[in-house]
């Protein structure tokens, strides 16, 4: 099968590529019910960033700077992802910022690390993403007002949608039928099910004992120590017929429910990124290499058409077409919106979240950028894949996405 000149040019290997030496991730859990339940987001993200360096054998010392998405932070974020850098026993030399760009926050780390390695400023950095949503997901985590001059813009106003409604006006602007969702959804229950079975998603999950609350017989409450090592938000035997039964969730004539929308979730991801001359005289592996990313942004009542808009803008700053790319993974933050994208910009839907997609598995906000790279490596290394892309839409308006080559 004959490669294009663009696809070849991003095949060759140079010095200067960022390269991926490590990547991995926690099971991802259901908030308030799943493994991680009663885990601290600090002590998931810890468990990924030592992970990310002792399953290399890196001198943790050599890290130059860490970059955390979070979107629902306790105390602001930076403090307990620095507290977590510590514990995992990176040195206090090793410097760390959280950023938030909602559900892209995981992305944008990465991308940060990325672009500052590109830049000379740094040889060694980790990109990582993390989200407790049992501990800070739901009306507290909203103020209590805004500007009232600031919500005199109409666009401004429309950033306080709940997202929900975005999808029903999605579904609604670009007729993307409630049938459509279902079949969707249950697609990526299904792939994500076939794939627990056979025990794909174990290479890229790190196995972490942790403590749950349960309730004994008497209805106290009791510590029991669990091993979380499998996402637990998956379920089998999901078809569109049995997603038909369930009531829209926002809108009572709308198409949006629980069993077409991304899961409330919690867990960590971590990509240990560095420049390939450095990791190769460190004799350090080579997983792939990140290329690109781009964000754009879209009207804040319609944030779910963003990969609609990010993927081709990636595609262009490449020199890439869709036909370049072996696989795509986009975040079903919705089924409408994820329909709407894949259709709009014309990928085959077979090519699209190979072992099933947020619906299935969760989005935990801050993790799903990094938690996609992970993955998308893992499938790449399956499939013998190379290129791939991670998009998803970004709350507020906007939407992501990145190019990635396996070299596994």
């Amino acid at each position: 099968m004959s490669v294009s000149p663009s696809k070849a040019k991003l095949l060759q290997k140079l010095p200067t590529d960022v390269v991926i030496v490590s990547a991995v991730r926690t099971a991802i859990t259901k908030a308030r019910k799943g493994g991680f339940k009663d885990t601290y987001p600090e002590h998931l993200l810890s468990h990924v960033l030592r992970a990310a360096y002792a399953s290399v054998n890196l001198d943790p010392k050599l890290i130059d700077d860490i970059s955390v998405g979070n979107v629902l932070p306790p105390g602001g974020g930076a403090n307990a992802a620095r507290m977590a850098a510590l514990h995992a026993g990176i040195p206090a030399t090793t410097s760390l910022n959280t950023v938030n760009r909602q559900c892209s926050s995981g992305l944008t780390s990465v991308n940060q690390i990325a672009n500052q390695i590109k830049a000379g400023e740094i040889d060694i950095g980790i990109g990582a993403g993390v989200e407790s949503m049992t501990m800070g997901y739901g009306p507290s985590s909203m103020p209590a007002s805004f500007s009232p001059e600031v919500l005199t813009n109409p666009l401004a106003e429309e950033c306080l949608i709940p997202m929900g409604l975005t999808s029903e006006a999605v579904a609604s602007d670009f007729h993307i039928s409630r049938a459509d969702q279902d079949a969707f959804a249950a697609s990526s229950f299904q792939k994500a099910s076939a794939a627990q079975k056979a025990g794909k998603f174990a290479a890229e999950i790190l196995p972490i004992t942790t403590t749950i609350l349960v309730k004994n017989k008497d209805g106290d409450e009791e510590e029991k120590q669990v091993l979380v090592d499998a996402d637990d938000g998956i379920r089998d035997g999901v078809t569109k017929e049995s997603l038909g039964k369930l009531k829209p969730a926002f809108d009572k004539n709308g198409s949006t429910h629980a069993g077409n929308a991304s899961q409330v979730s919690d867990g960590a991801a971590a990509v240990l990124l560095a420049r390939r001359d450095v990791a190769e005289r460190l004799g350090l592996p080579i997983k792939g290499k990140f290329v690109f990313a781009a964000t754009v942004g879209v009207p804040p009542r319609i944030m779910g058409v963003g990969p609609a808009y990010a993927i081709p803008k990636v595609l262009e700053k490449t020199g890439l077409t869709k036909e370049d790319v072996d696989f795509f993974e986009i975040n079903e933050a919705f089924a409408s919106q994820a329909v709407y994208s894949v259709r709009e910009i014309g990928i085959p839907f077979e090519k699209v979240n190979v072992h099933g997609g947020a619906i299935a598995i969760g989005h935990p906000l801050g993790c799903t950028g990094a938690r996609q790279i992970v993955t998308g490596l893992n499938i790449a290394k399956q499939y013998a894949a190379r290129v791939f892309v991670t998009s998803m839409c970004i709350g507020s308006g906007m939407g992501m996405a990145a190019v990635f080559v396996s070299e596994q």
